[in-house]
């Protein structure tokens, strides 16, 4: 058991140490797809939730959720633009568990043009990703997951292919309501170029950390991302969140995503604002085998957005 840790602790550790560079391909897949993720600052890879939209964050996160689990989720990401996708799972035994999911981003129509600026038509763009996941309890508190994803980006006539794995290692203690997770996502590389130029994977290495307080109904995350880039500010890489239990079957939360805030700033005239990018609020209610979330943030300066987690454990 040891040594099944270590070597995802290794794993890890090399993530970080040779992935420095930015990376620009695929970057759909940076996009929150759990609604109770994105209302804590849209990063979250420590939530313990039956929740299936949270493997999207974490894959260790799967051993948590119910068997035969079905989610769908939607989000509008700005004009003209919409992301939906979907997943379901199968337990085997105590400690084993699997999923399958699908996630799908339309950018809508744009202008075709050639090199004089003449209009010559329509173009559309879209990526796809499907995924398999797998979680195991290596211990009595710790979880361990892996996903491997298919990705197939399309630009009017032109396709691209990759792989990606996520790994994910999850610590919780239910006694102390504690969970510290460390997560590497988008490792892999591309199949099939759109040209000649291989892209990179957005590689992002996540550490993470949520704690209920003692006799209250609060409970805090923290999460820290993009470690594999050394060379951002502090600030850029934080990520916080709270959510209020008001019960056993409702929640809500809000949450600040300091990157975010800070790369959408804009100039006007003197001032400079993030007009409310990097802030998230959201909401959800759990019932016996019915689960919805809401949430809502801002992803690009040009709009709103709003995420939809439906669950129905079969």
């Amino acid at each position: 058991m040891k040594k099944v840790i270590f070597v995802i602790l290794s794993s890890f550790l090399s993530t970080i140490s040779m992935a420095q560079e930015s990376q620009t391909e695929y970057n759909f897949l940076r996009l929150p797809v759990s609604a109770h993720a994105a209302a804590l600052g849209g990063d979250n890879i420590s939530l313990i939730e039956d929740d299936e939209s949270l493997i999207f964050s974490n894959p260790s996160l799967l051993s948590s959720v119910s068997d035969k689990t079905i989610v769908l989720n939607y989000m509008n990401y700005m004009s003209g633009c919409n992301t939906a996708s979907v997943a379901f799972n199968r337990n085997f035994g105590e400690r084993a568990s699997a999923a399958l999911s699908g996630q799908y981003i339309n950018y809508g129509s744009m202008k075709q043009v050639d090199e004089n600026n003449i209009v010559s038509g329509t173009f559309s763009a879209k990526d796809i990703s499907i995924a398999g996941y797998f979680s195991y309890l290596l211990g009595h508190n710790i979880a361990g997951g892996i996903a491997a994803k298919l990705i197939t980006s399309y630009i009017g006539d032109y396709n691209s292919l990759a792989l990606g794995v996520d790994l994910g290692l999850n610590y919780y203690n239910p006694d102390k309501e504690w969970s510290v997770s460390i997560a590497a996502k988008n490792l892999g590389g591309q199949l099939k170029a759109y040209n000649e130029e291989f892209e990179r994977m957005p590689i992002d290495v996540q550490i993470g950390t949520t704690k209920r307080l003692i006799n209250a109904p609060f409970r805090i995350s923290a999460t820290l991302v993009d470690l594999n880039h050394w060379n951002y500010k502090f600030i850029k890489h934080a990520v916080v969140g709270m959510d209020i239990l008001l019960s056993e079957d409702i929640w809500v939360g809000l949450g600040y995503n300091f990157r975010r805030a800070n790369d959408m700033k804009i100039q006007s005239g003197e001032e400079e604002s993030s007009h409310g990018a990097g802030l998230s609020l959201g909401a959800g209610l759990y019932l016996n085998r019915f689960k919805l979330n809401l949430a809502y943030g801002k992803y690009h300066i040009s709009s709103h957005s709003m995420i939809i987690n439906a669950a129905y454990s079969l």
